[in-house]
This record gives C-alpha cells, structure tokens and sequence, in this order.
C-alpha cells in the first residue's frame, strides 16, 4: 500500500458540504445544476472540462477562512485514506483578492495544512504552482512570496495549467530560479497534454526532476529511456489521466510500462473531490489493473527519497514502511 501522496490539488479538494457552507459565508450563489455537479466529473471527457470543474471551486476561496478550512480538511481527508505524507499544492494568485494578497494567501493554506497536521498525526507540505497563462511578472511574484516561506510550510513550486496554450517554458525560468535560490524542490506539469519531449525542456529549461502526469512519455520510447538515463520521476494520478483522456483505461495506463523499463514513478490522486478518488482508491485500482506488491512498495520507497520533506520527516516515513 501507498502512503506517500505528491501531487494532489487544494482547488479539487473541496468538499461538497464545505462549497454550500462557504458560498453561503461569501454571498457566492450556488450553480444552477447544484455543487454536486458543478465540481465532480462523473464521466471521461478532456483535459478542458476537467479544469472547468476544478475552477468552479475557486470563487470560494478568497478568504483567509475558506482557504485555511479546505487545506485542513484537505489533510484530514488524505490521512483517512491511510496517507502519512502529502503535498498539497495550489495557484495563490488565483485566489489574491483586494486587502488579501499573495503573502496572505499562502499564509493561509500553510495555516491549514499545519492544523490538519496537528489534527492527524500525519506530515504534509505545501507545494506552490504558478500558472501558464498568468503574466510573467506575476508569475515572479509568486515565486518571491513561495521562497518567504521556503521552510515555514512551504516545500515545493510548479508550473500548472494549459500546456498547449502556453508551451513555452522559457517564460517561467525566473521563477523557477527564484524559487530553486530558496531551497524549494522543483515539479512541473508536463507531457500531460503536450509532447513528451516537454519533459526534457523541462528539466534543462527549470531545473526539475519530478514531472507531474507525463503521460505522454509512454508513447515515445526514445523520451522514456532518456528520461530513465537521466532519473526523472513522474507523479502518476491514473484516474484523472483517465478523466482528462490522456490514458483510456487505468489498465492501459502507461504507469505499466514506466515501471517495466525502471522509470521511477510516485502516486498522487491530483484532484480527489473533482474525479472521486483517493490514493487508497488508487492503489486499488493500480492493483487490480495488474501492479504487483513489490512495483507498489518501489513506488513507495521511491516517494520518500524524491518528496520535498525535510530529513527528519523522511527518516519518520522511512522507520513507518519497516515497521
């Protein structure tokens, strides 16, 4: 069994009753269809309609309050699936409102994941994504404020959003820059819709090892045996590839074969509220879909010597698995 989740997101990590309570609080009116329907997928489509359920969420959390509470809540939902540490990672400007600034906005999320941590006994850590098609200005900004609180919550920095729109990894070197100066472990969202010699920009481009989704790798033999050479490691979310069709069946997936050419592979349920999931169910379905006892605890010892926790954290995760 998986215990260690690295890529999950605050903004699918809403729950229903939570939306009706905050949108109540915040004078936001409930979709016409019903929360429900509004931020869970129920069936395949693509990588667009899948993002129009995550971003239904984010009129509710411009608020110290709401973000703090999903962030809790997100880390008690993580360790009641048997998970002993997890990334929780989101876009703060996203939710930057007037008199609520990026500063506060993480603050918030750390003090979240901090109470959730305090609540459940387990360890988490903040992962802070800037977005594609945000400017680059604003982009740096949010590496600035990421790197303030490098050690004080915050773990991690990504790049999320439209690979296909917005391609050009040239535009968030600076972040990345900013953000690696600080000591923060670097991820990307790429090969998920785009190629998957998106994977080798980004790790010469950003500096990154871990890759988050690159799905696309699995159809590119030449991309998958550099990235094996070159000891790239992708955080697989399996049912949401399946969700945003960039996989046709979890049995199809290609985390199969990434695993049988010795590709290292971490697990994440990515946005658990949108797709239904947890990494329990993960787990599950990966091994029903043919993963052995043994590719599973690889995957597990994998995630402790790539998660971005300190050393005292991963030595506790190390002791948990032999114990």
């Amino acid at each position: 069994m998986s215990t260690i989740n690295l890529h999950t997101h605050l903004e699918g990590c809403v729950r229903l009753e939570t939306a009706a309570e905050l949108a109540a609080e915040a004078g936001v009116s409930p979709p016409t269809e019903g929360w429900d329907k509004a931020l869970v997928m129920r069936v395949p489509s693509d990588l667009t309609l899948f993002l129009a359920h995550v971003a239904a969420a984010y009129p509710l959390l411009g608020s110290h309050g709401a973000l703090a509470r999903v962030a809790r809540e997100a880390i008690v939902d993580a360790a009641a699936s048997d998970c002993r540490y997890c990334e929780l990672r989101f876009g703060p400007l996203t939710h930057v409102r007037p008199g609520f600034d990026l500063d506060a906005v993480i603050g918030a999320v750390c003090e979240g994941v901090r109470d959730g941590v305090e609540q459940t006994g387990i360890e988490a850590g903040v992962v802070v994504c800037v977005l594609r098609h945000h400017a680059e200005d604003d982009n740096m900004a949010v590496a600035r404020a990421a790197a303030r609180r490098a050690g004080d919550g915050v773990v991690g920095f990504d790049v999320a959003g439209d690979e296909l729109l917005f391609p050009d990894l040239g535009a968030y070197v600076r972040p990345f820059e900013c953000a690696a100066a600080a000591g923060l472990g670097l991820t990307a969202h790429v090969a998920e819709a785009g190629p998957a010699s998106n994977i080798r920009d980004a790790y010469e481009t950003l500096g990154v090892r871990r890759i988050g989704h690159g799905t696309r790798l699995g159809a590119d033999a030449e991309m998958l045996a550099w990235s094996v050479d070159h000891g790239m490691c992708l955080e697989v979310c399996a049912t949401s590839n399946v969700f945003t069709g960039a996989a046709r069946s979890i049995a199809e997936h290609p985390i199969h074969r990434f695993l049988d050419v010795g590709c290292n592979v971490v697990l994440g349920d990515d946005n658990p509220i949108t797709i239904d999931t947890t990494l329990g169910r993960e787990v599950r379905a990966l091994r029903a879909s043919g993963l052995t006892a043994d590719q599973l605890a690889l995957i597990e010892t994998t995630a402790m010597e790539v998660a971005f926790c300190e050393d005292s954290v991963r030595a506790w995760l190390r002791d948990g698995s032999t114990s």
